[in-house]
């Protein structure tokens, strides 16, 4: 099995791609590189069993509504109205489940400092159905996932504070990772590109959630926000510990 991770980034310089080959009895990751293009990314993806993508697959239904609403000059639901209307559509579905599993709250898509990326990753996700995936951005079909590094490394114990900002609590993280994933093959040079950026890290961990989601070792969506999900994405989140990845270790995949 191959799977592949992308910290996704408004611009080239800044999106991380690594891709990790699992074999029987060992694990390795065979590439780890900043400034990909959409092709790029495409392209390194090629031949993944899943490919786990940090950045949101679409935004509110709620919002999308409301800005067409208003587009047509109507005045807001008065059910959207106030605080408590802002915050539905501020958060996906997906970002209150993440909120009631990990404590963590995403960055909102539709009022933060995503929107840019949010708009690449469209144009990613229409790149890869030109090359006939299917983009489910539920997750529940296709090789394409929606991922959170912080909230999964959060769930495995993994230890990170501070690691988007500071160079030295980076290291820490970088060697709390590796620690806790001996199985996972890295070279120095490797080593020394997740300690030096925050973005090749988390494409690290994307690629490490890509394979817990092969196993069926991630959350699956409620039937409940199923509809809900395929329009505004879905976060697969660890439902295991992060050893049951180890490929030196017989893995049970979670039941359907």
């Amino acid at each position: 099995m191959i799977t592949t991770g992308v910290d996704l980034a408004a611009q080239p310089a800044r999106t991380a791609v690594a891709v990790v080959d699992w074999r029987a009895g060992s694990s390795e990751l065979t590439t780890l590189r900043l400034g990909n293009t959409d092709g790029d990314i495409v392209e390194l993806a090629q031949g993944s069993a899943r490919v786990g993508i940090d950045c949101a697959f679409g935004w509110p239904d709620d919002f999308i509504a409301y800005v067409a609403a208003n587009a047509r000059g109507e005045a807001p639901d008065p059910d959207l109205r106030g605080i408590e209307g802002r915050r539905r559509l501020a958060y996906r579905e997906t970002d209150r489940a993440t909120h009631r599993i990990t404590g963590r709250l995403p960055l909102s898509v539709s009022t933060d400092r995503l929107g840019l990326t949010a708009m690449r990753c469209a144009d990613l996700l229409a790149a890869f159905a030109d090359t006939g995936d299917v983009v489910d951005r539920s997750g529940a079909t296709g090789r394409l996932v929606e991922v959170y590094p912080a909230a999964s490394l959060r769930l495995w114990g993994v230890a990170v504070s501070g690691y988007k900002t500071d160079a030295a609590a980076r290291r820490a993280a970088t060697a709390n990772l590796l620690a806790a994933a001996p199985w996972l093959t890295v070279s120095p040079d490797q080593r020394a590109l997740m300690e030096a950026s925050d973005d090749a890290f988390d494409a690290v961990v994307a690629a490490l959630i890509a394979r817990a989601h092969a196993l069926r070792a991630t959350h699956p969506v409620p039937p409940a926000a199923l509809v809900r999900a395929c329009g505004e994405g879905w976060i697969a989140l660890p439902a295991a510990p992060l050893a049951g990845l180890d490929p030196t270790r017989t893995v049970v995949p979670l039941p359907e």
